[in-house]
């Protein structure tokens, strides 16, 4: 779902400086932005977790739960009210 003029939501991410720096070098290292390395890193992750726990689904009430919680736009258009 679009969300303003990104296709994909953004996040913003608190570390500290010396561990983003080295982020950055990895990157490079890789040939990657920082944000695709970040990406790649979190794809890995959640990969793993479903490995061992299942596939994770969520359903509409998932979605809605998730951006209540995050205060973002569910972007369905449909008026909850």
């Amino acid at each position: 779902m679009p969300n303003g003029y990104y296709r994909n939501p953004q996040y913003t991410l608190r570390i500290p400086e010396e561990l983003m720096d080295k982020l950055k070098y990895i990157a490079e290292y890789s040939g990657r932005s920082a944000n695709r390395e970040i990406e790649q890193l979190v794809r890995v992750h959640v990969a793993r977790f479903e490995k061992r726990h299942g596939v994770i689904e969520l359903t509409p009430e998932d979605y809605e739960f998730i951006r209540k919680r995050t205060n973002t736009k569910s972007g369905s258009g449909k008026d909850e009210g």
